[in-house]
């Protein structure tokens, strides 16, 4: 098991150190998990008093914890400075560098220099793939598809035909980059004809897809996911959506297609968008709300239909209310019905 002395982590992670620089902490943990030999880490001051029962070793703070006789590494961002230093205990396992006897790949496609090629990948016919791809067993790519420097996809993931990918982009485990869009027309007698998708699905660089999420094609045009989004498990995005940079979105939110959301928009869990508007810049859309108008910029909306959060936390603090403001309501009507009686 690797171990660093708090002085090398204070000087990795460009941290002050208060306490014991000669510690020797083998990992990192949560407060309530860790150990002697663990870093943890202290973000939001409401957990100051697990913080004062951890068993941790050193502790990531903004500011030393008063009453806590424990090794601190000051930092302007903790939750961040903790992510970092993860990366010094874990290293997650890669496909055997170069490619495995069983992968397929077609004589057409071009792969870029220090590829790690897992079993039983497909790499379709004229795909190019930059440096540095760690591509897991099972991946699929279908024909023509274009792939920057970097990319990582795990198992069962698949890019379809012609979408487009850049640099430090991570596919995890089932995930499908340009499946088909919803697309039929209704004929006369009833029956669903399917629209062919001609379009494209566009990942930018340092976007990250989570598991079972979809980005579906466009029918003409392209599904763009623009630099730096990161998309949870359990995501559709809609034919002919835009996904804005640094975009937010956790799992089970649904984009119906031409859904258009701006820069540093979050959606919280299972949030679903009818098409055709867009989400402005800095929007927060709260968890389980139906959006189908366009969103203002920096607004923060909740509920099915959404509205502003203010008025629906009011509403909801209200509404258990109802039963006796309605007994109210009649009580004055009667009072009222009688008194105007001759």
């Amino acid at each position: 098991m690797p171990s660093l002395k708090i002085s090398e982590l204070a000087r990795r992670l460009g941290c002050t150190a208060a306490g014991d620089t000669d510690l020797e902490i083998t990992g990192v943990a949560g407060i309530e998990q860790a150990g002697p030999g663990h870093l943890t880490f202290l973000a939001n001051t409401k957990y100051a008093p697990k913080a004062k029962l951890t068993k941790a070793g050193a502790m990531l703070v903004e500011k030393p914890v008063a009453g806590l006789e424990l090794t601190f590494l000051i930092s302007k961002n903790p939750y961040l400075d903790f992510a970092r230093a993860l990366e010094f205990f874990y290293k997650p396992p890669a496909p055997g560098h170069g490619i495995h006897p069983t992968a397929v790949i077609a004589p057409s496609a071009h792969i870029g220099d220090n590829a790690s090629i897992g079993a039983y990948s497909v790499i379709g016919d004229d795909v190019v793939i930059g440096r540095n791809a760690s591509i897991h067993p099972h991946v699929v790519i279908y024909a023509g598809a274009r792939i920057g420097d970097d990319f990582t996809a795990h198992s069962n993931a698949v890019v379809r035909e012609f979408c487009q990918i850049g640099n430090r982009v991570i596919l995890q485990n089932g995930a499908v980059v340009g499946g088909d869009g919803y697309g039929f027309a209704k004929q006369a007698d009833g029956t669903h004809y399917k629209i062919v998708q001609s379009g494209v699905a566009v990942l930018e660089d340092d976007v990250e897809i989570q598991t079972n999420t979809a980005i579906d094609r466009a029918s003409i045009g392209e599904t763009r996911v623009k630099r730096g989004a990161k998309i949870d498990n359990l995501v559709q995005i809609g034919h002919g959506s835009v996904v804005g940079e640094d975009n937010i979105i956790c799992s089970q939110v649904g984009l119906a297609g031409s859904t258009i959301l701006e820069k540093s928009v979050l959606l919280a869990g299972q949030v679903g968008i009818s098409g055709h508007l867009t989400v402005h810049d800095n929007a927060v859309v709260y968890a389980q709300s139906g959006v189908g108008h366009d969103v203002p910029k920096g607004a923060v909306i909740s509920g099915s239909p959404a509205y502003d959060a203010r008025q629906w936390l009011r509403t909801i603090t209200a509404l258990p209310k109802l039963p006796e403001l309605v007994r109210a309501v009649r009580h004055l009507q009667e009072e009222g019905t009688a008194e105007s009686k001759p």
